[in-house]
């Protein structure tokens, strides 16, 4: 048989041929991870500007405002 339905109608050489560069791009993709992964390890980028206002203040800002809703977020008061 000297081609697979399936791809076309392609000869057994074309196929062969197809085959190999995907192989090489395999290689040159899996050369670039390993060097990717040898290089130095990044630091994590630091936070601008610190939060500004923290979860405890700002539910005490809106049982001020809002006093009827005071500990609602108890939901066995």
């Amino acid at each position: 048989m000297t081609h697979i339905p399936f791809l076309f109608n392609q000869s057994i050489e074309q196929m062969r041929r197809i085959g190999a560069r995907g192989g090489r791009t395999r290689g040159r993709n899996w050369r670039a991870r390993q060097v990717a992964a040898m290089a130095a390890p990044r630091e994590p980028p630091t936070p601008d500007t610190p939060p500004q206002e923290t979860t405890i203040q700002a539910m005490a800002v809106l049982d001020a405002q809002f006093a009827w809703l005071r500990g609602a977020e108890n939901p066995r008061r």
